[in-house]
């Protein structure tokens, strides 16, 4: 009888410490404590998607709920040839969203960097007629989205499209359609998958002539009558901008233009700013020694302004969680991110959640903190 009482207040007890470690906020992960106010999501490079960077694998089904492609789905990659389409690595990717039950991004479908030569030109190296290149961007956008139709639940229908100063960059899509290539996407898209969100991703769209823009778009496709759900806004943050204020009004304008807010791309350089904060990749700088000072870890005085940075965004995004789907940050570990490479090559950043060791670093918890305090 002594056992049996001896065993039922171990259970007792045991079950106790069990509520109190599910209670407390440290026993929780970012999608879990953010899972009431948006989807918390990474991008995936090919060693995760094929199960090869094991560390990297456990940190994604542990702590995030949404995963979109780093690379494998741009169209250099999935139809490197016209119709010899490649579609092992998307194939893994929404695979193992679907195995973890997240919520799965496709990037992207439109895009003038990473997007073969072929698309726009002719067997003679000449641009295209409008509708040959009409046709090209229907049979991609269509084969492509067809195949993932009901699995992928969103996609950046067009990527990059818009200056800082509001004109249209002039890509060849633009050259040789004009403005119209974006709601020509938009609508095969839509007629490709109509249960599928549809965003349009950019950079820098706090910049207030780029975001007049961006928000004239929005408002020609609802008057075309075409689906468009939320603007990607591509969070490649430095230490010194933007401001926070700047940021909020643009989350509010788009929200008022009648579309929800992505936080696409975020990651935050604790590093020196080289030159004009841009996420353009053909825009790269020489290195020099002094814009790449920590080569063996952040001051601690770094690390904490770095922390609050990354802080005070998260309170920006918890403020307005009723505009904001999805917060995606662009990476799982610093040793992956590509601001290692970008601007400067070579220089060693720390613009992650998770260290170069995999280790969830000390802002994970403060996040998750942050989002208990705000409940």
């Amino acid at each position: 009888m002594k056992k049996n009482i001896i065993h039922i207040l171990l259970a007792a007890g045991l079950a106790a410490v069990s509520a109190c470690t599910a209670l407390h906020p440290d026993s929780k992960t970012l999608k879990t404590a953010l899972k009431n106010d948006f989807y918390m999501g990474t991008a995936m490079n090919l060693p995760q998607i094929y199960g090869k960077d094991k560390k990297s694998v456990d940190i994604i089904k542990k702590q995030f709920n949404s995963i979109v492609a780093e690379n494998c789905m741009k169209s250099m990659y999935l139809q490197p040839r016209e119709g010899a389409f490649h579609f092992e690595d998307a194939d893994r990717f929404v695979d193992f969203g679907e195995q973890n039950n997240m919520f799965i991004i496709g990037h992207t479908l439109i895009w003038h960097s990473q997007a073969p030569r072929w698309f726009f030109t002719d067997n003679v190296g000449k641009d295209v007629s409008p509708e040959v290149l009409k046709q090209r961007m229907k049979n991609h956008i269509t084969t492509v989205m067809s195949r993932y139709k009901g699995r992928i639940k969103g996609w950046d229908v067009v990527n990059e499209a818009i200056l800082e100063d509001g004109t249209y960059r002039k890509s060849k899509f633009y050259e040789i359609l004009g403005e119209e290539f974006i709601p020509l996407a938009f609508q095969y898209a839509h007629e490709a998958d109509p249960s599928a969100e549809l965003y349009y991703n950019d950079y820098n769209e706090w910049y207030p002539a780029k975001k007049e823009t961006v928000i004239q778009l929005i408002k020609k496709l609802k008057s075309k009558g075409l689906r468009i759900d939320a603007v990607g806004m591509q969070a490649h943050l430095g230490m010194d901008g933007p401001l926070i204020k700047e940021y909020e009004t643009a989350i509010v304008d788009y929200a008022a233009a009648g579309v929800k807010v992505n936080i696409t791309e975020l990651d935050i350089s604790p590093l020196p700013n080289p030159g004009k904060m841009t996420a353009n990749i053909s825009d790269t700088i020489a290195y020099r020694e002094e814009i790449n000072p920590y080569t063996h870890g952040l001051p601690k005085n770094i690390e904490t302004e770095w922390e609050n940075r990354y802080l005070d965004f998260f309170r920006l995004f918890l403020k307005h969680h009723d505009k904001i789907e999805r917060v995606t940050v662009w990476g799982v570990a610093d040793t992956d991110s590509w601001k290692n490479n970008f601007p400067v090559h070579g220089r060693t950043d720390y613009p992650l959640l998770f260290d170069r060791n995999y280790q969830e670093k000390p802002l994970v918890k403060k996040i998750i903190r942050l989002a208990e305090e705000q409940k």
